[in-house]
């Protein structure tokens, strides 16, 4: 219960608070929206700087509050186009941090663990960091992974492996997609931002290449460390040389870059708006990007201006979102960038939107991109970008890297010492007027590159409207620009000749009409959980599929008649639709016994495969469900499977690579296949085939 006396004194200070706000409201002239403080400077310490005599520069940042210490180098050599290789540069920084001459991958992760450090090397430098008291341990074994790494041949290979998982996850990712498409587009053939990885550029990598990019760039006379923390200018000169001053320099490449793109009204857009896009034939919505490359970078005089202008436009929850979402309700989401870069940088609208209003969407950005221009921002607008910008910066401040990337910016790019110190104060004066012209400068609506990931069937005709020339460019998943409607097949060819040479290469109809029964084992490895399947199956269409993972099991199965499937979560029992495509899809020798199956074949084309050519043919079931199936060109067999996979998240497109076909009895089997689906990529590896076992027809049933 409240007291007399506490109730009096809350009674009180209300008294007084009314009192106080009366004369305050007599005094205050409220027609006059009340000025902001001025921003004052930020307690950023200054930066002081060294040289080795082997050219490393040092940038220290005294920092006394908390006994921390970090370092972070930045390796400052020009853009390296890899070209067919593309891959080896990122693959290389990684196997800086698997080995030296004394210590291995496990010995290194053993001993940053020991002092609770953190260690992390890419192709560009690294950055690490440890209490103050553990900074001789730390920058040993620092140290030691630039300057005596040993490249071990297995992690090389692991690297690899790793490199071409992630690959087969992203082929079917859109936004994956997209990205390449922009650097492809944005950046032309010849510039290395362009580069692209695929399975095929990565499987050409070899250890010397890696050994090499090493040699070459990763010297000290290009590169700045920076020290942050509870450190004085003297130690950091004794650690710099003792640790580093033993680093060798040499001469470095330096690159001659070519200009990407069109010359005129930018260096870097497009002469007229440009339309690409890449089909993916099952997408319910359409990835956008709209933009092009721009020449900016932090030395720029009006860097800071364009960063307002685009936060306004779309850096944030603003106008491209409260457009495109609040208003319309096209998407969950739009947003745009305005990328700074010492070489080129771009800009770029993006946003996932549903197939039906793809041309809206881009209509309405580009609207946004033109109000920006030819109208001032309101000083409501304006003052709510510097809000937001104050507090994204003052929660960067937070991070020792941060404080030690904006050290080295200062002498990469030759910027004020007070760059940073005085960032909130240039930023509270920013004027509209000024908004309005870094979005002249920077904001080209009429010279756009409109790039599109989505379903041609429902998009593409209506994307031709925002090319001055009506033409839309297209592209595979692989970012090679295709003709969607010239197929060159050899004359003569047709699917049932295609599909008749793949039965001839895996062993001949009368080889799988003699396979009675088969059963197959094969293991994967998800999530980190060891997956064991197992594959019965009888003719002419009994199956039985069993997965089985840490000791739970999971089936789909068919007698012929009945069928469907079971797991821990439930059972469930197929349609008259499933039941029907199951026989074809799980039962045996469905291709050689086409007339049974009612089956429709079309030859689509020829695709790009891993590197060789494939016949591309299409299945469509009685049901009406479409499978798509290659076959290779030159060995008839078949090289990949295509078909429409159901989740609670939407409908995705399934892969599966068929590779290392190997005999069993006649007959020629895939022993490696590539799964992937929804972003996910497993290699299901096949243990072991067996035929005619004389399998029982009660193993068929639930």
């Amino acid at each position: 219960m409240l007291t007399n006396k506490f109730l009096k004194s809350v009674l009180f200070l209300f008294t007084l608070t009314v009192l106080v706000s009366s004369v305050m409201n007599a005094q205050v002239d409220r027609s006059k929206r009340p000025l902001p403080a001025e921003a004052k400077a930020v307690n950023i310490a200054e930066s002081k700087t060294f040289t080795l005599e082997n050219g490393l520069k040092v940038v220290v940042v005294e920092d006394h509050k908390l006994p921390l210490i970090s370092l972070s180098l930045s390796v400052d050599n020009d853009p390296v186009a890899e070209k067919e290789n593309a891959g080896y540069i990122d693959i290389t920084g990684k196997l800086l941090r698997t080995g030296t001459k004394n210590k291995s991958k496990v010995q290194i992760d053993k001993a940053i663990d020991f002092i609770g450090a953190s260690f992390n090397v890419s192709a560009s430098g690294f950055y690490a960091s440890s209490l103050k008291k553990h900074s001789s341990e730390l920058l040993s074994i620092v140290s030691e992974v630039i300057t005596e790494p040993s490249f071990p041949q297995e992690e090389f290979e692991n690297l690899k492996k790793q490199a071409i998982s992630n690959l087969a996850s992203s082929k079917d990712e859109p936004n994956a997609i997209a990205d390449k498409l922009s650097k492809k587009i944005f950046y032309g053939e010849n510039h290395p931002y362009a580069d692209i990885e695929s399975e095929q550029s990565i499987s050409s990598i070899n250890i010397d290449l890696c050994k090499e990019y090493y040699s070459k760039y990763y010297r000290p006379n290009i590169s700045y460390l920076s020290i942050v923390g509870d450190v004085t200018l003297s130690e950091a000169k004794e650690m710099a040389t003792k640790y580093f001053g033993k680093w060798k320099s040499a001469a470095v490449p330096s690159a001659v870059l070519p200009s990407p793109s069109a010359v005129l009204p930018s260096p870097s857009a497009p002469l007229v708006n440009k339309v690409a896009m890449v089909d993916r034939p099952n997408s319910v919505q359409s990835v956008l990007i709209v933009g092009y490359p721009v020449k900016i970078n932090l030395a720029s005089p009006d860097v800071l201006q364009a960063r307002v202008m685009n936060t306004i436009l779309g850096g944030g929850v603003f106008r491209l979102f409260e457009n495109l979402r609040e208003k319309h309700g096209y998407t969950y989401g739009a947003y745009s960038t305005l990328d700074n870069d010492k070489y080129i940088g771009s800009f770029s609208a993006s946003a996932d939107v549903r197939n039906e209003v793809t041309d809206s969407s881009i209509t309405q950005i580009i609207y946004e991109l033109k109000r920006i221009r030819n109208e001032k921002v309101s000083t409501e607008e304006l003052s709510k970008a510097i809000n937001y910008l104050t507090g994204a910066f003052a929660i960067q401040l937070e991070t020792p890297q941060t404080v030690a990337n904006f050290a080295t910016n200062i002498e990469k790019y030759g910027l004020a010492k007070d760059f940073y110190k005085t960032y909130l104060t240039r930023l509270s004066k920013v004027t509209p007027e000024e908004i309005q012209s870094a979005a002249k400068k920077y904001i080209l609506p009429e010279n756009l590159y409109i790039l599109c990931v989505g379903k041609q069937s429902e998009v593409a005709d209506k994307l031709k409207k925002f090319s001055i020339a009506g033409k839309v460019d297209y592209y595979d998943v692989d970012i090679k620009k295709i003709d969607p409607n010239a197929a060159v097949l050899p004359e003569g060819v047709d699917a049932k000749d295609i599909i008749n040479k793949y039965i001839a290469a895996i062993g001949g109809k009368e080889k799988l009409d003699g396979v009675k029964d088969r059963t197959m084992e094969a293991s994967m490895t998800m999530q980190g959980m060891d997956v064991t399947i197992t594959t019965y199956q009888k003719a002419p269409n009994k199956f039985m599929v069993k997965t089985s993972f840490q000791g739970m099991e999971q089936k789909v199965y068919s007698d012929g008649t009945k069928g469907g499937s079971s797991s821990p979560m439930g059972n469930k029992e197929f349609s008259e639709k499933d039941l029907n495509d199951s026989k074809f899809q799980y039962g045996m020798n469905s291709l050689s016994n086409l007339e049974a199956f009612n089956a429709k074949l079309k030859l689509e084309g020829v695709k790009n495969i891993s590197g060789k050519d494939a016949y591309k043919i299409s299945i469509t079931l009685p049901s009406g469900t479409v499978l798509t199936s290659y076959f290779d060109k030159e060995s008839h067999l078949k090289v990949r499977d295509e078909s429409e996979a159901e989740s609670p998240q939407g409908t995705f497109t399934q892969v599966v690579d068929y590779n290392d076909y190997r005999e069993v009895s006649g007959i020629m089997y895939p022993f490696l296949m590539k799964t992937s689906v929804a972003g996910m990529a497993f290699d299901v590896k096949v243990t072991k085939v067996e035929v005619n076992s004389g399998l029982a027809d009660s193993l068929f049933g639930e």
